[in-house]
């Protein structure tokens, strides 16, 4: 059940007005889970998987480890109907942004967090964000705030992978892609560590 963020966060979706279309580059570990959760809020259009952040000119999921690259995503929202601040409340208080290792059972580069801006403007907010959860959780808060770089949209099949039906073998057996994000998720332990860490203020943990 969505927390108080619902007030500001519907599961509504809306259609995005061309003119009014931004976007916004966030890494959270796995993109499935952050594609998944961003996928749920008002204003926004939609949210590709992808990686950016290092120097490999058109990485692959295989070549990610030493590249630099993080597994982030793109979201294009619409502004009128959510704010950048608001998607960035929301980001810190989805993930576990006091890790520098990666995020909760993903180890490594790859999957740690981070913020990418594309202006002063942006970057300002993130910022002022980042201290806020600071001072929300009262600790160190190591996500940082990177200019963006080139964003290299992930391969196909990783795209909308919570919602997927094409059927994948997994350790419980011949699975949905759906049915294996599901159990991915809860065995990684994602929800469980952002409810401790923020409690009812966690937008998307169940």
């Amino acid at each position: 059940m969505f927390k108080p963020l619902a007030v500001l966060l519907s599961l509504l979706p809306l259609p995005v007005l061309a003119d009014e279309t931004r976007t916004a580059y966030f890494a959270g570990g796995c993109f499935w889970c952050v594609e998944s959760d961003f996928e749920k809020v008002r204003g926004v259009a939609e949210v590709v998987s992808g990686y950016t952040g290092g120097t490999t000119v058109d990485p692959t999921y295989e070549t990610l480890k030493g590249s630099g690259h993080y597994e982030a995503v793109e979201i294009t929202y619409d502004a009128d109907e959510v704010s950048y601040e608001q998607l960035l409340y929301a980001f810190f208080r989805s993930v576990d942004p006091t890790d520098a290792g990666g995020q909760f059972c993903d180890r490594g580069d790859v999957y740690r967090t981070a913020i990418f801006v594309t202006s002063p403007e942006e970057r300002a907010a993130a910022e002022a964000a980042k201290a806020a959860a600071g001072r929300a959780l009262g600790q160190q808060i190591v996500t940082p705030v990177l200019d963006a770089g080139t964003f290299y949209e992930a391969e196909a099949y990783h795209q909308d992978y919570y919602k997927g039906e094409s059927r994948v073998l997994t350790r419980r057996g011949i699975k949905t892609q759906a049915e294996a994000y599901a159990f991915y998720r809860e065995a990684c332990g994602r929800d469980d560590r952002v409810l401790a860490l923020w409690g009812d203020a966690a937008p998307f943990a169940k």
